[in-house]
């Protein structure tokens, strides 16, 4: 068989056991072993070889930042973290244009920072400020928005869990990653709030109750509910970028600080305890299974030869990098209306990374490239998760919740082309933090 009807044969396999309803990782599992024992001339044991692979795959030291990061999330989701974000936010963000919506923004760019991840970034930053923007009688659109744009900073801002799959599929370092993210993370940020300003001053249907003012003193008094928050932020961070601890080590220390924290709000219950436990088990191993199956995927599809020929002629067509980068945009755009982001991210790793290396993209740079580009995929239908959550937590039609995040999603793809003509940006910092032992 030649090259093109093995991959056509793959990847039909592979979406008929998407399609079937098949979870990711055992989806991934099926194809590689039909791509071994079926689609290569060689005289493999793909028994052996399959075990060999997701035995190594699952006991890679650097993997076990995941759950860590992940039951820190889970912990702090139990808190009451939002409320005392959103009482130590609004008296500062009350007066900018646009006003309190800029605390969709922050507060998911803070929570971002001690979570990881985008789901539960969105909920906990939604479930405080969805009923107070709506009572202040803020556009609903602009709720809805924000909130789904902002969410997605939890992929970016370190400890990303995107970041730590991504830094595993392809072997770079965690911590590099992590501060990759750090700066582009900011300026997204910055981005939306801008936009939210603009909005307010330019829109006639702006018309929300005006705050009160405050006095400086009790603003300040106000600030103290964000102390926990960003002293967990600058121990776990700083801990890194001192080089006192690698992602891993700083994982542990995050869980404690977060057990400490739950504890202090009286909000840490041997319930709480258990259910954040059992929710970090659940989602840990859902990635680990998916990363399992596309390890194995990824040395079948060595064996039948499908990356390197792909290599070629990508090498023949003479892209020029930018060329490249604007065809992986719009394929990672379009695989992602149908997967969630890290699935999109370790399926195509096999076949991309020899791409990006031949062409001479830094690694640690095109991971925040496919990063921004997987955060899209977080507000892009059919498939965007933070979609679903949004229509679950406000009752909205999918399509109603769509056109308001569409905004969000253009200026996540401008964030593309800053980050094209910028790529300091993402790679200052990891070439100047001091290097953990």
């Amino acid at each position: 068989m030649t090259i093109v009807t093995i991959t056509l044969i793959l990847i039909t396999v592979l979406f008929v056991l998407l399609g079937s309803g098949l979870w990711v990782g055992l989806s991934l599992i099926g194809s590689a072993w039909i791509a071994s024992e079926f689609l290569t001339t060689k005289t493999l044991q793909t028994g052996a070889n399959m075990v060999s692979e997701i035995w190594a795959s699952s006991s890679s030291w650097t993997l076990t930042a995941l759950p860590m990061f992940i039951w820190m999330g889970e912990i702090l989701f139990r808190t009451r973290l939002s409320e005392d974000m959103f009482r130590g936010l609004s008296p500062w963000l009350a007066r900018l244009p646009g006003g309190l919506v800029h605390t969709n923004i922050v507060g998911c760019t803070v929570f971002a920072a001690v979570s990881g991840s985008s789901a539960a970034t969105l909920t906990t930053v939604g479930k405080m400020s969805i009923p107070e923007l709506r009572a202040r009688n803020y556009p609903e659109p602009m709720v809805i928005g924000t909130l789904a744009g902002a969410a997605t900073l939890g992929l970016m801002i370190p400890p990303s869990l995107a970041l730590i799959v991504y830094g595993v599929t392809v072997n770079e370092s965690i911590t590099k990653l992590f501060f990759a993210g750090v700066f582009p993370g900011l300026i997204l940020a910055a981005m939306f709030m801008a936009y939210v300003a603009i909005r307010a001053k330019t829109s006639p249907s702006w018309n929300p109750k005006v705050e009160t003012g405050m006095s400086l003193g009790d603003k300040l008094r106000n600030s103290r509910f964000l102390l926990p928050v960003f002293a967990l932020i600058l121990t776990v961070i700083g801990s890194m970028y001192m080089g006192y601890a690698t992602a891993t080590e700083a994982s542990a220390i995050g869980v404690i600080g977060a057990l400490a924290l739950a504890a202090s709000q009286r909000s840490l219950s041997w319930g709480s305890f258990t259910a954040s436990l059992m929710g970090a088990m659940r989602t840990s191993a859902m990635i680990a299974l998916i990363l399992a199956g596309a390890a194995f995927l990824k040395q079948s599809m060595g064996f039948t030869g499908i990356p390197r020929a792909l290599a070629d002629w990508i090498a023949v067509l003479e892209l020029s990098k930018f060329q490249l980068l604007m065809a992986l945009l719009v394929f990672y755009i379009i695989l992602g209306m149908f997967l969630d982001g890290i699935s999109a991210v370790v399926l195509t790793m096999a076949v991309v990374e020899p791409m990006v290396r031949g062409a001479g993209i830094d690694l640690i740079w095109f991971g925040i490239f496919v990063v921004v580009v997987v955060e899209m995929a977080q507000i892009t239908p059919p498939i965007g998760f933070n979609l679903f959550v949004l229509q679950g937590m406000t009752q909205h039609e999918m399509g109603y919740i769509t056109r308001a995040a569409l905004p969000m999603f253009l200026i996540m793809v401008l964030m593309v082309f800053v980050l094209i003509a910028i790529p300091e940006i993402a790679t200052w910092l990891p070439e100047n933090i001091r290097q953990t032992r």
